[in-house]
């Protein structure tokens, strides 16, 4: 019978060591949620800001050629020469990535951004407007680029889908609203605050956590955190 009594209290206190550890790795596993939810938030809201840049300007080059004096060749390089840009230097500031601090090319990346946003907003001709949406484009390659190197750094693979959507929603939003806020913004402001509007929206830091976010899961180097602070 006392036997019986030991067994029966050994199983108590292994449950309960049970339940305390299991409630310690929920713990543990909210608070890195919200240190990754800070982590993203300044990342996404830069990242919100290149994808707009993409499409609001659609609604506002008839206005911008006829106050410049531009042709359909200088339309089209408007566009062009973003998406020229930003489809070479993706690929670079992804290599980039691999050899140099990540926090400090994104905020490079942001302030080649919203320079180029700033000259293509003063811009007082055609080629200047093309040379500042050059610009834009070198840095929206980087953000977008260390965006999803960033996301698969600091996040568990098997919990990346998760955040995954967090950034798909930021380039349907964008996408969506990117057109509807250009003709806004032309109507009531003017076609330069298209470009203006933009340039203090990424100068928030990339995270607003001063603590570490430490993925002990994904980097082979155990030990590896990374540090969103301003």
């Amino acid at each position: 019978m006392k036997a019986v009594d030991t067994s029966s209290a050994g199983g108590h206190d292994r449950k309960g060591t049970t339940d305390q550890k299991g409630a310690m790795d929920q713990k543990e596993r909210d608070e890195n949620h919200r240190n990754v939810l800070r982590a993203l938030t300044g990342i996404l809201a830069a990242f919100f800001m290149a994808m707009v840049t993409l499409t609001i300007i659609g609604t506002a080059l008839p206005v911008i050629m006829a106050d410049l004096g531009g042709d359909q060749t200088a339309l089209s390089w408007t566009v062009t020469g973003t998406l020229l840009a930003n489809a070479i230097f993706t690929p670079i500031f992804g290599k980039l990535a691999d050899l140099f601090d990540k926090k400090k090319l994104l905020l490079l990346a942001i302030l080649i951004f919203v320079i180029g946003s700033g000259a293509a907003g003063l811009s007082t001709s055609i080629s200047m407007l093309v040379m500042a949406r050059v610009i834009q484009g070198i840095g929206m390659g980087g953000l977008m680029a260390l965006a999803q190197t960033i996301l698969g750094t600091i996040i568990p693979p098997r919990e990346r889908g998760r955040y995954a959507g967090y950034m798909g929603a930021v380039m349907a939003v964008a996408t969506s609203l990117g057109p509807l806020l250009g003709g806004l913004i032309v109507d009531l402001f003017g076609w330069r605050w298209c470009f203006l509007i933009p340039v203090p929206c990424p100068s928030w830091p990339p995270g607003s956590s001063s603590r570490p976010c430490t993925s002990r899961r994904v980097s082979r180097n155990a030990s590896r955190s990374l540090t969103w602070a301003a």
